[in-house]
Formats: C-alpha cells, structure tokens, sequence
C-alpha cells in the first residue's frame, strides 16, 4: 500500500493533500476523516485524486497517478452540487463531508434551487423507503458511547441558542467545522443499536441547524442541500419526527423564496410524513407552516383550515413530551406564525392584533424571531393607516436587531422600506432610513 510505503498517516496525508491544493490555486477541506472514507472505498473529487497522487509522489520521489491508488473503476464524485437523495447511507455521509467543505460566502446566494421535480423525488423517496439500519458491526478506531451523544447534544443546543440570538452568520463556520471534526468521524465509528439510534438522530439535528443557519444567511440552495442530507440521516433510524420537521423547514424556507406551491406540497409531506410519529407540538408547528403556504397562495379557507389545526394539536401540547430541540415553539412562535398569516391575508388589524402579542410573549433569548415580529407589526400598523406607529416599530426593530448577522431580517427591514417609499418625503420616513443605513453599515463593518 502506498500510504504505508510513505509512512503517511491520515493525518500526514489530509495536510499534505491540502498543501498540494494550496500551490494548484485551490482551496479543499480535506482531513484525516476524508481520507479514511476513500480508503473505505468511497467516491473522490476528480481534483482530490490527483492532489493525493501528486502528495504521494512528493513524499515517495516518484511519479504516482490515480490509478496506482487504486481510484480507478471506482465513483469519481463531483462536487456534491445537487440535491439528490442519497441512495445509501455511505453516499449520505460522503455528501455531508463534501457539503461541510463549503463557506456559504464562497458560493452565489442567488444561485437558483433545484427543479421541483428533484425535491419531490427527494421527499417520496423519504416518505416510501424502509430504514437502513444501523451499521452496528463496524469496527472503529474507537467504542462510540453515550457520553459522545450527550456532548453532541450538548453542542447543538449551543449553537442553536447562538443562533437565535445572533443570527446564523454568526454560529455557521464554527457548527460546520464541528460536525466535520467531531460529529461524522463519530458516524462512522462502531456503536451499539442504542448509541447507533441516539447518534444518528443528534446528528440529523445538527444538520437540521447547519441548513438553518445557512439559510439565515441567504445561501439557498447550500441550504437545501443540508436539509436534503439531513432528511437522508432520519431514514437511517426511521425517526419520522425529524424527518417531517425537515420537510416543515424547506416549506419554510420556500415560502420565503416566493416558491409558494412548492412550500404547499412540502408542508402537507410534513404533515403527513409526522402523522403518526410526531407529537402534538410538532403537529402544530407542520400545520402552522402549511397555514403560512396557503395565507401566501391567499387561500383563506385553507389557511383558516390549517391554523385551526395548528391551534388544536397546540392545546394538546403539553400531554407528550417533545425533544429538546422542538422546546422553542411555544405560544409565542405560533401566534408570531399566525400574524404573518394574517399579514399574507391583507387582514392587518388581526395581523397587528397577534403581531402585538408575540413581540409580548417572545423571550429575550429568541432575539431574531423577535425582530422578524416587530417588523411584522410594523407592516400590519402601515396597511392598518398608522405610518408614524409603524415607523417607530420598524425603528426599534433595527435598534435592537443591530446585532443580528441575518440576511433574512435584513429582508424583512428593506421589504418594510419598500412598503412606506411612497412617502419618502416624510420626516419619520427619512429618519428611519438614514437609521438603517447606519445600522446595516455598522453591521457590515463588524
């Protein structure tokens, strides 16, 4: 073997790959973990090949190719640019190494989503595949227990808190490099079936934030492609909650986009896809982003319909007990999901009346939900007639949001700007966008 031959660890090799990558112009993440899957047998980057050949052959003085690596008649993997479901779980992790590879500044945010026909493939996939299993034969370098779970755990809730206070930009790069790091290189270990299940469900929560906090930034698609690996990860354990909770957040996030049938279809998957597996609360929430679907398609029967549900399973909350990380949706967030119902419906008395509310009964600790409610209130106060109450919202949104690294609020304030330019004449009006301007500018320069 030619790694042993060079006396080249993992480690050894990962660096010198990136040092050979680094003299070519170009920048790979690869690691000991990288390594450790090719010699497993999975795919390559057709540039990686070639940078552990040339790494080799620096170290060994003689001219090594791919093929002496044995690389060829295997899959030479392209960058993991689509949005395909994995067809095995060793396909999954090899697109969550790749995808933790990739800044989301390092790509085009305005890069378009994949066709609808991709995602609903994707999600049938999901909603008719049996389990895989876990892999619990597999020798590792070391015995996965349950401590490494909880510390799993233990960081998610971390950067999920980070992420509500501060937006995703602030919490991505560090979350990425930890679920390359620490989180996969636990995958791909030998555990228990009882490890097995509580890893692989802590890291499709994990990967659930990492979607989420690129989002939060406003790369779309690097988002869709987590959330794609992440629903891959459920079917591995079957945890149809997750799963569903996924599709919930791509129906979140394409109602966002304007893609408003797609964010239909994928809230209704979500529904069903929880069923009979998720609690009461996450019920709830799955209903929530339906009625947020159907209010921006302006279906008011079906909207109703929806919110009705949620309000329902919401009442039934508390007689099951939910994962730590469903604990954020509380009242607050389902009425702050009702205002912006009732703001989709031109409805902007009850749109300010439930604005109103959440802005009184969300915590300080969900800093980013409350500013998109404020500015949510502030739109409702505008189409309700009262400008001045509606620019004096908006402005202590901006205040207190000032530290927020999120391109979504950012959207959520320009789109409010947008609303009140008819009378850019106006004093308040013009105060408030200078405010902006030097707040979004203070932001940038941080």
């Amino acid at each position: 073997m030619l790694m042993a031959e060079a006396g080249a660890s993992n480690k050894g090799l990962a660096r010198r790959v990136r040092d050979v990558a680094m003299r070519h112009g170009a920048r790979v993440g690869t690691t000991h973990v990288s390594v450790q899957r090719w010699l497993d047998g999975a795919g390559i980057q057709a540039d990686n090949a070639a940078y552990v050949a040339e790494a080799l052959g620096a170290k060994l003085g003689r001219r090594i190719t791919a093929s002496d690596l044995g690389f060829v008649g295997l899959t030479i993997r392209p960058a993991p640019v689509g949005i395909s479901y994995a067809v095995s779980l060793t396909d999954a992790l090899g697109v969550l190494d790749g995808l933790t590879q990739l800044r989301p500044e390092d790509s085009s945010p305005a890069e378009e989503l994949p066709h609808d026909n991709e995602v609903d493939s994707a999600v049938l996939s999901w909603m008719v595949s049996r389990p895989d299993g876990l892999p619990t034969g597999r020798e590792g370098p070391r015995r996965i227990g349950m401590r490494d779970v909880a510390a799993v755990r233990t960081a998610n809730a971390m950067f999920m808190r980070l992420d509500f206070l501060f937006g995703g930009g602030h919490g991505h790069a560090a979350l990425r490099h930890y679920f390359r790091q620490e989180v996969l290189p636990l995958l791909n270990g030998g555990y228990s079936e009882k490890v097995g299940r509580s890893l692989f469900a802590a890291a499709a929560e994990m990967g659930e934030v990492l979607a989420w906090t690129a989002y939060d930034v406003g790369n779309h698609q690097l988002a869709n492609r987590y959330l794609l690996a992440s629903l891959r990860l459920t079917q591995v354990i079957d945890d149809r909650m997750m799963g569903a909770t996924i599709l919930a957040n791509m129906s979140h996030q394409a109602n966002y986009l304007g893609r408003i049938p797609r964010a239909a279809r994928l809230a209704r998957a979500a529904v069903e896809g929880g069923r009979y597996r998720a609690t009461p609360r996450a019920r709830a929430m799955f209903a929530a982003h339906e009625a947020r679907a159907l209010s921006n398609s302006q279906d008011s029967v079906g909207a109703s319909r929806a919110m009705n549900e949620a309000e329902h399973h919401f009442e039934q909350a508390d007689s099951a007990t939910d994962p730590e990380w469903l604990a954020y949706f509380g009242e607050a967030e389902l009425i702050g999901e009702f205002s912006h119902c009732f703001r989709d419906l031109e409805r902007p008395a009850d749109s300010m009346r439930f604005a109103q509310l959440a802005v009184e009964k969300t915590a300080p600790q969900y800093a980013r939900t409350l500013a998109f409610c404020r500015m949510v209130l502030a739109q409702s106060q505008y189409l309700n007639g009262d400008m001045d109450a509606a620019v004096a919202t908006a402005t202590t949104a901006v205040r207190e949001g000032e530290s927020l690294r999120s391109a979504r609020f950012r959207h959520y304030v320009t789109a409010f700007q947008r609303r009140i330019s008819p009378h850019a004449s106006h004093a308040v009006v013009r105060d408030f966008n200078e405010h902006v301007r030097v707040a979004l500018a203070d932001s940038e320069d941080e």
